[in-house]
């Protein structure tokens, strides 16, 4: 199967994806893929550059990303080797006037750049993930014939999703109370697709990895993709009380390394040790989710998927500029007892109060991993991946 990949902006849109092009290569080919004689019996399947033959994720699989140039995305998906095709795309949530006019103008360019793309690559299917980027390549795969899959990782579909829904043959969700957005018809609800390091991973191997020490209970900070100035600033304000009773995690972004990295600097040693600081992690991300005890996180919606995978306890502060996505996110785990919600605006005065009281809840922490694990879908990758080399397959037999 040949299959461009679509989604860009946070994590969130990027990793359930990569966690299907993984699934992917663990399912291997369908019987028809695997088949020589009939792939050397159709010469349009055949790649034009034969040097791209051997980038695919599996034998008889090849899998490209239509992304942002200079954008996370890229970042991410060049460390898992796939090939990226950078298209141009342009949010229009908040912009006005001459922003949006920009907006428009660079969705149009994206368009005639996904046209190629679709053109050269010959996809049978594509799986788009949201965000603005993927809107070029979806409305291109359609005027093409080719079907795609729209996986919404959100509890909400957002502008982008919405419209792209119209197009798509299947729109995957997370949870059943989503699927009421769209079509029943179009609807396969399969859980949240994950990492399977996150399944495999034992928390023992994880802290051994990160140099943790397992007296001590393990606070995991994560900003998001680019790291969250609230979240940076309240570990900065507490970093001393914190480090006191627990070792400390954090994942700061790049732009609030420098001077966090210079206030860890100024710790006595004994405490100095306890701050583990990192200004970004791709694949030690896995050990950090794994070795935790609790988390503090925006609540983006890997938040959704990954901290159930690893009965992970939570502390929710919702981005408050990201429309309502990240509320809803975030009262889904808390209603179902798996996270704690914390106001950006409160941060400051409830960090690290609300952290260290956490903490010394031992039978408390423990019901609340318990009550995120119940969340998580195990098998929610290998479904989409299914599901895609299905729809690849009804095209090859139309």
């Amino acid at each position: 199967m040949r299959l461009l990949v679509t989604g860009g902006g946070t994590g969130g849109h990027v990793y359930p994806a990569l966690s299907v092009v993984e699934a992917m290569r663990e399912q291997g080919p369908s019987r028809r893929e695997a088949d020589p004689s009939r792939r050397e019996a159709d010469p349009s399947r055949r790649e034009a550059d034969p040097s791209r033959r051997e980038q695919g994720p599996s034998r008889g699989d090849e899998v490209a990303w239509v992304g942002r140039a200079d954008s996370l995305e890229q970042r991410i998906v060049a460390q898992e080797g796939l090939p990226f095709y950078p298209i141009a795309a342009g949010a229009m949530r908040g912009a006005r006037g001459l922003g949006i006019a920009r907006s428009l103008g660079a969705l149009v360019w994206g368009f005639w750049q996904a046209r190629a793309v679709v053109a050269r690559f010959r996809p049978d299917a594509v799986l788009a993930t949201g965000g603005y980027v993927s809107v070029p390549l979806v409305l291109a795969a359609w005027m093409r014939g080719v079907p795609t899959l729209i996986y919404l990782p959100d509890m909400e579909p957002g502008w982008a999703v919405k419209a792209l829904a119209l197009l798509a043959k299947r729109v995957a969700v997370s949870f059943e109370s989503v699927a009421a957005y769209f079509p029943r018809r179009k609807v396969l609800v399969c859980g949240y697709p994950v990492r399977r390091a996150l399944w495999r991973t034992t928390r023992d191997a994880a802290r051994r990895a990160l140099g943790l020490d397992g007296a001590l209970p393990i606070l995991l900070v994560l900003g998001g993709s680019s790291g969250a100035h609230s979240l940076n600033e309240a570990v900065r304000r507490g970093l001393e009380p914190l480090v006191q009773v627990a070792q400390v995690i954090h994942v700061s972004g790049p732009e609030d390394y420098p001077r966090l990295q210079s206030l860890r600097e100024a710790l006595a040693e004994e405490r100095r040790c306890r701050y583990h600081l990192f200004p970004y992690l791709h694949e030690r991300m896995t050990d950090a989710l794994v070795a935790a005890d609790l988390v503090v996180a925006r609540a983006g919606a890997a938040t959704l998927g990954e901290f159930p995978a690893v009965g992970l306890p939570a502390v929710l502060v919702p981005y408050p500029y990201a429309g309502q996505h990240q509320q809803v996110n975030a009262a889904y785990l808390a209603d179902r007892g798996a996270a704690v919600v914390v106001a950006d605006g409160e941060l400051s005065e409830r960090f690290p109060s609300v952290v260290i009281e956490l903490l010394a809840a031992g039978e408390r922490l423990r019901g609340m991993g318990a009550a995120a694990r119940a969340l998580a879908v195990p098998d929610a990758a290998g479904r989409i991946a299914g599901e895609l080399r299905a729809l690849a397959g009804q095209r090859s037999a139309s």
